[in-house]
């Protein structure tokens, strides 16, 4: 790979980019499902007691979180292209059911948050070696779980790569299961 800085060679490459991480697979001809979905936060002033702890209302699709003297809201998923322009519809959802729970007050972020999160249909990560390029490797689609998963990933994959036997089966995380 030609970088601005010379020439880098690897043996072994690992395409971990979350939800991007089609930009580098799909030209090698991977046909991955792999998906982005969508959620929001936003901060809020308190105007009632301070949670204790975060709240999750499973029914309506949001958590209400203590920050330090604030509050945080959090979204469910919403399926929309990557590159689509943040729609605001499930933080004004949550906002009116949780405002008047939750003394949710005036917002102080500017913007809400729009984090992706790259998953596939089974809901199961891609990690293992690509099929057809020798020295490639495959970790993503943590479906917003990548940085609790992170560690164990990475060791399955270290081990995977070293020739070590995984820790646990590796085959339900193969890229072939798409194929």
């Amino acid at each position: 790979m030609q970088t601005s800085s010379g020439r880098i060679g690897a043996k072994d490459v690992v395409v971990a980019l979350g939800p991007w991480s089609d930009k580098v697979f799909e030209p090698l001809g991977y046909r991955i499902p792999l998906r982005a979905k969508r959620g929001y936060h936003m901060h809020y002033q308190a105007t009632k007691p301070m949670l204790s702890m975060p709240y999750v209302d499973s029914e309506q699709g949001y958590v209400v979180a203590p920050m330090q003297e604030r509050l945080r809201l959090t979204t469910g998923v919403e399926i929309a292209r990557r590159e689509a322009k943040p729609s605001g519809v499930q933080l004004e959802r949550a906002e009116r059911s949780a405002k008047p729970v939750f003394g949710l007050g005036e917002r102080l972020d500017a913007n809400p948050w729009l984090g992706l999160r790259p998953c596939t249909p089974d809901m199961r990560p891609i990690i293992g070696r690509a099929p057809r390029h020798r020295g490639l490797w495959f970790s993503f689609g943590h479906n917003h779980h990548g940085l609790t998963l992170g560690p164990v990933s990475g060791r399955l994959l270290a081990e995977m790569m070293t020739g070590e036997e995984p820790f646990v089966d590796a085959r339900p995380f193969r890229p072939e299961r798409f194929a």
